[in-house]
């Protein structure tokens, strides 16, 4: 499967990111097929370049992005933003059982 996610860059506590594409088994920052674009969550406002032709590409070829990849593709327009379903409580389950 090939995936598209971020592979970190910069200095110690100085990140950066590249969204890439590359095989879901390689490492974060493995081996990689192309650089869609770069990220940096440091500047104000967050920097955000993306050559849109190629994701649009590369998701039309089936490349499944990883969930901060599709959450800041969704504010680019390019993906839709993924469900956010709520967690099972597990608490819910020991009042049930403590009634018998």
């Amino acid at each position: 499967m090939v995936k598209i996610r971020l592979r970190r860059m910069g200095a110690k506590k100085q990140p950066t990111y590249r969204f890439v594409v590359c095989d879901a088994k390689s490492p974060r920052d493995g081996a990689f097929i192309e650089i869609l674009g770069h990220y940096n969550p440091r500047t104000e406002p967050k920097t955000l370049v993306v050559n849109q032709e190629k994701v649009k590409a590369w998701l039309a070829k089936g490349a499944q992005p990883s969930d901060p990849v599709r959450r800041l593709f969704a504010e680019l327009g390019l993906v839709e933003r993924a469900p956010i379903y709520p967690k099972k409580a597990a608490s819910a389950a020991a009042p049930a059982a403590a009634a018998e």
